[in-house]
């Protein structure tokens, strides 16, 4: 059969009426301003020739895990590597997954278990929510960074679990940096607040990892939080420029997720070519200059954004991560089309990515953008909202 049921036709109908119809882009040569390539790390000669070194040295020509982990898949390097992580992020034990997307599946579909409480913030990213769908456990999302309303909201849902007999575990979930608005919660007193109530704090670090934190290890270990976090996710595809992701926690955690975790259990692991990129990039991320440059493009920005009185129409953001809201699928996409036309790659968020009424263009800064492409950008789009 050649077409599609009726009822998906109907559905990719409804997105292309609204603007929102998604489809893969052709890469362009254009400035970037759009890719979580923060540091520049995709593209270095040094950790792809580094990578291959590893792998001589080891004696690895596999291009291959050759099954799960469990079986045949668990060679040496995810053993050399997860044992680095531990000393980098100072923790007790590191599980390597495929993927964010995987980690944040098995995890959060593993962990809670029936009668167990979950609480998140409600721009969560999509793939913890999907995890969190397919636990058995019972989840509330409280206001963006709010932790007043999830004080308020734990003691509405507990008062109504007070008749049972179970010992009810609650999760609490974060990003430190949110993808989609580039900005961080009060790490500090949520961690405080679920220390005090013995819940379970988790925070994901994918787009805080290579831009905060001494060397580039978040914003946990910039704040000195790392005994109080039940567990911390780290992604490699953002600024460390390769594939694969890491929970951080206790050796018992680690032992939990090997043997419950479905998207660890059931699947291919990494190529040694995976795990040799991911070594390489950390060992590069402890000695690279790229961390400051990338911290004082974000100055720069902010301080543009001031002087363009452009600020408002921003998110406020201390990350690589800026947002200009600007209503609308149709206009916001316009606008971004007119600024790619002057050579600057940055992309429009439309719903239902995000709420309608909150689509935005999306400024993702980097280490190798110079100031002067920063200005030009802002100058432009100080121009095209104006119009």
């Amino acid at each position: 059969m050649n077409s599609l049921p009726k009822k998906l036709l109907i559905k990719l109908d409804n997105r292309q009426k609204s603007k929102a119809l998604r489809s893969l882009p052709i890469q362009k040569d254009l400035i970037d301003f759009s890719s979580n390539d923060y540091l520049g790390f995709a593209s270095s000669k040094l950790i792809f020739n580094k990578a291959k070194e590893i792998l001589k040295e080891k004696s690895m020509y596999l291009n291959g895990a050759t099954g799960s982990r469990l079986l045949s898949g668990n060679h040496m390097l995810y053993n050399e590597t997860e044992a680095y992580l531990t000393n980098f992020h100072n923790v007790e034990a590191a599980l390597i997954f495929n993927s964010g997307y995987d980690v944040n599946v098995g995890f959060f579909s593993s962990i809670p278990q029936r009668g167990d409480v979950i609480f998140y913030d409600e721009l969560i990213h999509a793939s913890i929510r999907d995890g969190i769908i397919m636990s058995n456990a019972k989840s509330y999302k409280f206001k963006h960074n709010d932790l007043a309303d999830l004080e308020k909201r734990y003691k509405r849902v507990l008062s109504d679990n007070d008749s049972h007999t179970d010992p009810v575990e609650v999760y609490v979930i974060t990003e430190s940096v949110f993808s989609m608005d580039g900005d961080t919660p009060d790490l500090k007193a949520f961690a405080k607040f679920c220390n005090e109530k013995n819940f379970y704090f988790i925070v994901d670090e994918a787009h805080a990892t290579g831009v905060f934190g001494s060397k580039g290890a978040g914003l946990i270990q910039e704040l000195k939080l790392e005994g109080q976090i039940f567990a911390r996710i780290h992604t490699f595809g953002k600024a460390l420029g390769c594939h694969g992701a890491v929970v951080l926690g206790s050796s018992k955690l680690k032992n939990y997720l090997v043997n419950f975790a479905r998207s660890f259990i059931y699947t291919t692991g990494l190529p040694p070519h995976s795990l040799a990129t991911i070594l390489a990039a950390h060992e590069e991320l402890e000695a690279t200059l790229e961390i400051k440059k990338l911290q004082n493009n974000i100055q720069f920005f902010n301080d543009k954004l001031a002087s363009k009185g452009l600020q408002d129409l921003f998110i406020k953001s201390r990350s690589a991560i800026h947002c200009c809201l600007i209503i609308g699928n149709e206009k916001v996409k316009n606008i971004a089309s007119r600024i790619q036309k002057h050579g600057f790659d940055v992309k429009p968020i439309v719903s239902p990515t995000v709420a309608k009424g909150e689509e935005r263009l999306r400024f993702c800064l980097h280490s190798y953008n110079t100031k002067e492409e920063i200005a030009e950008v802002l100058e432009l789009l100080a121009t095209f909202v104006q119009n």
